[in-house]
């Protein structure tokens, strides 16, 4: 009550309670207050005078206490605001108005209807987009809806129309509209690896991914990659699955849940190694599983890999050794796997093997073959890994023989006749026409705009007297006239004898090997310490061991280099081993008997630009295969192998991503010897394979098929057996007078041809010094660019 009396009201009645303390100067004259006292009390109207009211309100404002701002300011803003306040009840009543900018008959809004009910709000389905921008500035598509798969336009007219329909759904009754089928998304690679793709590794993931989508032919989603080595293909696929695992047509999706990487139990470190370098550690979680895992918890890890689908899928990606996975198969034959990568893939070259039998059980269709080498040894192989790959695509085996092999290799052979010519190239474009499709084969020219130079050659080398001596022995005996008139049957014996003496004598077993001949050997020849060990080095005694000798020195007193040296035998790797100790080199070895956790350690030393080891000795059965050693630009691959492709991947070690350096490669071969017999038999085999996989139509048919007495024949009267089956036109007396037009990698006839005499013009300072021994022969040069 007293508090809607106004402020002078207040002031009055204070003054009164106050009685004498209160100053006569802020009291008015007494009349006043009796008068003021004495009127009547009105009730106040609600028509006011404004300007009265308004200084009323600013007397009171003055008056407020501090915990009344609140109330102050909302009484301001109710007089003096622009705003005209209203009820939320008179708010929500109104009827809402579209705000279109053109109010045409169609867009016109109907004020009239009846206002919707309040409900949940329904989603709007916006139209789908590629996970990754297909416009951005590293864009690589791999697939594009617009051109891989063009739909119908939605107003084309169908042929019944709705209402013509007897039976119409419930929907369409109701009134209520089909969802919009909206169009595919484009499937864009990861722009983090988009960036760090050559320009010939975009062309074959494009080529990957056509294959494994049906997008080339529906009824095959499989392909080889048979790249040289180099070219990158562990990249392509991994850029391949991360795609595959992370998008498809369909916004949201992905096109396959799990993936497989099989590959020789060397490399499986290397594969998880190579996942976190491209995709980044911790991107993707492998599983992967070596040769040291327990059994038990292998086969817990494998189930539970097997079992899981949906979110419950942690590890999407396998990384197995073809061993394990052979034995472990039954875990995962009722697993839908999504991708297949075989990497050393010409292991499945015979389909009757256990491990072909064990992968091709597996329930996958997208299977991917690598391999720098497709075809080693024959055509039935080529045919094992086509039909891996996508089978019943070149008939059963029987058809594929009679159909393109026989004729190919009648072809081929060095006694065929020109009809068997003709009749084979005709089966060859037949065969190249139906399996090209899902084969993509890239050479290391490519490489040349990326890597430094490669010098590759074949060096000739003499035997010693010594060699000489015990090779003409042994191959004039009994035992070999037997062999050769069909009377024994060890062939593969005496073989494995001439091979080892002609790598150094010392390597021959006293017991086994060497009886009946222990009378060319000297008396003190391999003496014997009192462990009942050989630690003196006969150099003297091995025309290769020499020269090797003579270049290790040089390398090391005129270069910086480092130097990777390669056996396909433990046998001379100890030889090698015992040299370079001999010599106080700095060393590491690679072989078999390694465990597989310490290779790359052993590797990554290695290739340390501060490591004080100069030489790197490797098994090549061991480490052949995916193994980058671009710490070393010079590589001496010491003796040669009966498949091609085991030499070529133990040749590309060095001449890699990386490498920095002029890349020098030596394949030693001795002349006249079982040795070059071996290399001729290769350059067979790789000639055809450059016929299949290359389509090189010129590959010269040098060589008819070797028989056991070519193989034991010693050639003393030439410096290379192989130039003079070359018959070539360039060289006259072993001198070359006409330049090579253009070196083909898979033909050494168009290689670069020197003899001793001649290596002044050689671009190697290693070579050109050999001029005044008589160790080196002939040399064959290959120059990358």
């Amino acid at each position: 009550m007293f508090r809607s009396l106004a402020p002078s009201h207040r002031k009055y009645r204070n003054l009164a309670r106050n009685g004498a303390n209160c100053n006569n100067n802020d009291r008015g004259p007494l009349v006043e207050i009796g008068n003021g006292l004495s009127k009547a009390f009105k009730i106040p109207s609600h028509k006011k005078n404004p300007g009265l009211e308004e200084g009323r309100l600013r007397k009171r404002v003055k008056m407020y206490d501090e915990g009344r701002e609140e109330e102050k300011e909302k009484r301001l803003f109710k007089r003096n605001s622009l705003v005209h306040i209203r009820e939320a009840e008179e708010v929500l009543k109104q009827k809402f108005i579209i705000p279109m900018k053109d109010r045409e008959k169609e867009n016109k809004y109907d004020k009239n209807r009846i206002p919707p009910t309040l409900g949940t709000l329904r989603p709007v389905k916006l139209a789908p987009r590629p996970l990754y921008d297909p416009y951005g500035e590293f864009s690589i598509v791999l697939y594009d809806p617009t051109i891989d798969s063009p739909l119908k336009e939605e107003n084309e007219v169908e042929i019944h129309k709705s209402t013509s329909k007897i039976h119409k759904p419930l929907a369409e009754i109701l009134g209520i509209k089909k969802e919009k089928n909206y169009t595919n998304v484009a499937v864009v690679i990861d722009p983090k690896l988009s960036k760090k793709l050559r320009p010939h590794q975009i062309e074959g993931v494009k080529f990957l991914y056509k294959c494994v989508t049906g997008m080339i032919d529906p009824r095959a989603n499989g392909c080889i990659m048979a790249d040289e080595m180099g070219l990158g293909k562990t990249l392509q696929c991994i850029t391949l699955m991360w795609t595959l695992l992370k998008q498809s047509p369909q916004a949201k999706q992905s096109t396959i849940e799990k993936a497989i990487i099989v590959c020789p139990s060397s490399l499986v470190r290397n594969w998880e190694n190579e996942l976190d370098k491209w995709l980044g550690k911790g991107t993707i979680n492998s599983l992967s599983v070596g040769k040291k895992t327990k059994r038990e918890q292998l086969l817990t890890s494998l189930s539970k890999w097997a079992s899981a689908t949906g979110k419950d899928i942690v590890q999407p990606v396998l990384i197995v050794s073809y061993e394990t996975l052979r034995m472990n198969i039954d875990q995962l034959k009722k697993c839908n796997i999504g991708l297949l990568l075989c990497d050393e893939g010409h292991r499945l070259k015979n389909s009757e093997s256990l491990t072909f039998s064990a992968l091709d059980s597996l329930n996958v269709q997208r299977r991917i073959i690598l391999s720098g080498t497709p075809i080693q040894n024959d055509l039935s192989e080529y045919f094992s890994l086509i039909n891996f790959v996508n089978p019943g695509l070149l008939g059963s085996r029987n058809e594929f023989r009679k159909t393109y092999e026989l004729p190919i290799l009648k072809g081929r052979d060095a006694l065929g006749t020109d009809k068997d010519r003709e009749i084979g190239d005709q089966k060859l474009e037949e065969l190249s026409v139906l399996v090209n499709k899902f084969i993509i084969r890239r050479t290391n020219d490519l490489l040349s705009k990326y890597l430094p130079v490669k010098y590759e050659h074949v060096v000739f080398c003499n035997l010693s007297p010594f060699q000489k001596e015990l090779y003409q022995n042994f191959i004039s005996s009994c035992e070999i006239n037997n062999l050769i008139k069909g009377i024994e049957s060890q062939p593969l014996k005496a073989i494995d004898f001439l091979k080892k003496l002609c790598n150094h004598p010392s390597l021959l077993d006293a017991k086994e090997d060497l009886k009946g001949f222990e009378h060319c050997f000297p008396s003190d020849s391999f003496s014997k310490n009192a462990r009942g060990r050989n630690n003196d080095i006969k150099i003297e005694y091995s025309g290769k061991m020499m020269l090797l000798d003579r270049m290790l020195a040089k390398i090391q007193k005129n270069t910086n280099d480092k130097i990777v040296l390669i056996s396909n035998y433990t046998q001379t790797l100890n030889l090698l081993e015992k040299l370079c100790r001999f010599r106080r080199y700095g060393t590491l070895r690679l072989d078999g008997t390694m465990n597989i956790n310490k290779r790359q350690k052993l590797v990554d030393k290695f290739n340390d630009p501060e490591g004080e080891e100069f030489v790197f000795l490797l098994s090549s059965k061991a480490g052949g295969c995916g193994l980058n050693l671009i710490g070393a630009n010079r590589l001496i691959l010491f003796d040669p192998d009966w498949n091609p492709a085991a030499d070529q991947q133990a040749l590309a070690r060095v001449w890699r991503d990386g490498q920095k350096k002029d890349c020098f490669v030596y394949r030693f071969i001795t002349t006249g010897t079982i040795e070059e017999k071996i290399f001729q038999r290769q350059s067979h085999k790789q000639s055809l394979s450059s016929c299949v996989v290359d389509e090189a139509q010129n590959v010269e048919r040098h060589f008819s098929l070797d028989n056991l007495r070519q193989l034991f024949e010693l050639n003393l009267n030439t410096l290379s057996d192989t130039h003079d089956t070359f018959k070539c036109k360039r060289c006259k007396d072993n001198k070359q007078f006409v330049k090579a037009p253009a070196l083909l990698y898979g033909d050494t006839s168009t290689w670069n041809h020197f003899s001793r005499d001649a290596l002044e013009k050689i671009n190697d300072f290693l070579l050109r010094q050999e001029m005044n021994n008589d160790v080196l022969s002939f040399v064959f040069q290959y120059i990358s660019h």
